[in-house]
């Protein structure tokens, strides 16, 4: 009996710590993703979905990974990976937001602003590109493709290692410029129709000096923008959904 018992108590044990290791990088990661980490939820209710992606998890990995001995050290490995992968979602997110600011700043509303809407203060075009966004990750089934990338991200990060340092250099790097890129290429349809604007603008002013210019012009940019924000985010929101999906597909690898 008492050696069923010890034996008991060294699988409970192993379960327990894995339960540890999973919950610690699937924490990190939630913290940092968009829609299940924001501020603007209770510190509770993002605590259960953390605890609820861990219920996942553990069933479905927990039979094939092995608890290392040094269980502190694999505690910081896998909190470090949970932020990595968190990250790499929040980057795309701060991609809506520079996209939206570069919109906002050239179509000249980057005063208006949302307060209170987003924890984070940018121009209401930001705001309602972000909230979009967000909406439609969500509503598309976000949950599942984060419990399934936490899932493969232990094909790239076994548990309670870290990845290279050199390949981590490479994907913070790769990750940062395709957030920028994408960021630039969301923003371009608002920043060519504000060059469209401009250019007709200076025409007018050029064959008309007596009109005030600024005064025809305020409004027709903000109706335009408006107009433009219309037509375009569908397309936009389209472009961003796929490159969520991509990096769910593969979350730590190199764009």
């Amino acid at each position: 009996m008492l050696e069923i018992l010890s034996l008991l108590l060294a699988v409970a044990q192993t379960w327990v710590e894995t339960a540890a290791l999973v919950f610690a990088r699937v924490g990190s990661a939630v913290a940092l993703m968009p829609g299940f980490g924001s501020q603007l939820l209770p510190r509770r209710l993002r605590l259960a979905v953390a605890l609820s992606f861990t219920a996942i998890l553990v069933p479905l990995v927990g039979g094939d990974l092995a608890p290392p001995e040094a269980f502190l050290p694999a505690l910081m490995a896998e909190m470090s990976v949970g932020v990595i992968l968190g990250l790499s979602l929040r980057l795309l997110v701060m991609a809506l937001q520079f996209a939206g600011s570069i919109a906002a700043q050239s179509s000249a509303v980057a005063h208006v602003m949302a307060a209170g809407a987003m924890p984070d203060p940018m121009p209401a075009l930001g705001n309602i590109l972000v909230l979009a966004a967000i909406t439609l990750a969500l509503t598309l089934g976000l949950h599942l493709k984060i419990a399934e990338a936490l899932t493969l991200s232990y094909d790239a990060a076994p548990l309670g290692r870290l990845p290279r340092a050199d390949l981590l250099a490479d994907w913070i790097v790769a990750r940062g410029a395709h957030a920028v890129g994408l960021g630039l290429t969301l923003s371009a349809p608002f920043v060519l129709g504000a060059f469209v604007y401009n250019l007709a603008l200076g025409a007018i002013n050029k064959a008309m000096p007596q009109l005030m210019v600024a005064f025809v012009g305020a409004p027709v940019i903000s109706g335009g923008t408006l107009l433009m924000l219309l037509l375009a985010s569908p397309l936009l929101l389209t472009v961003w959904v796929k490159q969520v999906d991509a990096l769910l597909a593969a979350p730590l690898a190199v764009p």
